[in-house]
């Protein structure tokens, strides 16, 4: 198979879909890849290095698209990206549809065939290429918010870890997934005090085996997220709903009552936020203010450590990589029920339930699809 790997066009995005050593993989086992010319320069991935892989450097997207038989990428697809997508033709990277009704329409009239990273499960019920990105989204949500929560950044002016006889801030982590434990790790190892909200008792009951006292677990319910959030100095949301658009459990009126200068980082932005006042923003502009409340809602947070999320990333793309290619799409999804849940549009169908329910399309079984 040919295997094509354009280069990021998203603001501040420096992550690419494929090391070398991911192109050396596929090229041994006998396929072909294209990178688009200083994909990876930007991070230490020289042309030259994947020249050595076995790569063929290509000057521009365009040829890309024009000839790749699966495009290989991180971020969604921009509209002139989508636009260049060929009938049949493989794309395999994040999607994050349901809150993006222009990215969907396009690539339900491009007629390709579209995975999402973000869809794809495992055995334990997780979903293991969302994993490293929201691995690294929560550890860099305790920086962007211990940042924003200095003064000349529009915060308070607080500490997170306070020193010797002033306290410490007071973090809140919405969602005990990945994100959230992530997050509550960073934020417990700066010295604030955290406390986490899930609505899973299971999970509650782990956390609370695993770090003890120091991190504090509630229920998550309208009134302890309301009371919680009115008292913090930094809100993290960390809430997902697979494919979905993330619930809006922080309101405006909740804003209202917070403290001014406060902080929120809405991780769950990719899916459309979990608060309401939240819209996507660049590392370019990272921060507005809305109530007094700071907010970091930067829709691609790990491409600000793009460096340590490529290798990350690629090392839990690359097996279903390799499997995409040696078998083809059909054979691939038909023999791993796993990554056929990724897949989210077929030829000009919606093949994910949750984002045809939420942006109005038909739907058709992945299943149905792929006979």
């Amino acid at each position: 198979m040919l295997i094509g790997v354009p280069k990021e066009i998203k603001n501040h995005e420096y992550r690419i879909g494929m090391t070398p050593a991911g192109v050396r993989e596929l090229v041994t086992a006998g396929h072909q890849v294209i990178i688009e010319r200083d994909g990876g320069t930007a991070i230490g991935l020289t042309n030259e290095l994947y020249e050595a892989a076995g790569a063929t450097i290509i000057d521009t997207a365009e040829e890309i698209f024009a000839t790749a038989e699966m495009i290989v990428k991180v971020k969604e697809p921009q509209p002139n990206e989508c636009k260049m997508l060929r009938s049949g033709q493989l794309l395999f990277t994040y999607l994050h549809l349901a809150p993006d009704p222009q990215q969907t329409k396009l690539l339900v009239e491009s007629d390709a065939v579209a995975i999402a990273y973000e869809t794809v499960t495992d055995n334990h019920a997780g979903l293991p290429l969302l994993a490293p990105m929201s691995e690294v989204a929560g550890r860099m949500a305790i920086q962007a918010g211990a940042h924003s929560l200095e003064k000349a950044q529009g915060g308070l002016g607080t500490l997170l870890g306070g020193v010797p006889g002033v306290a410490p801030a007071k973090v809140v982590v919405i969602g005990g997934g990945v994100v959230g434990i992530n997050a509550a790790r960073m934020a417990m190892g700066l010295g604030a005090d955290v406390t986490i909200l899930d609505r899973s008792l299971p999970r509650l009951k782990q956390l609370d085996e695993i770090y003890g006292p120091q991190l504090k677990t509630l229920y998550s319910n309208v009134e302890s997220i309301e009371e919680e959030v009115v008292a913090a100095d930094l809100v993290v949301g960390a809430v997902l709903i697979p494919g979905a658009a993330a619930p809006k459990l922080v309101t405006r009126d909740h804003l209202k009552k917070m403290k001014t200068g406060a902080v929120i980082v809405d991780v769950a932005i990719d899916q459309g936020g979990c608060f309401e006042t939240s819209h996507a923003t660049t590392h370019q502009d990272p921060i507005y203010i809305e109530e007094g409340v700071v907010h970091y809602c930067v829709a691609n947070m790990p491409g600000g450590v793009a460096r340590t999320s490529t290798f990350a990333l690629t090392n839990a793309t690359l097996p279903f990589i390799l499997a995409l290619a040696n078998k083809g799409y059909q054979k691939a999804l038909s023999d791993d029920p796993h990554l056929r849940n990724g897949l989210n549009v077929h030829r000009g169908k919606i093949t994910y339930k949750a984002v045809a329910d939420v942006l109005g399309y038909e739907y058709q079984t992945a299943e149905d699809a792929i006979r």
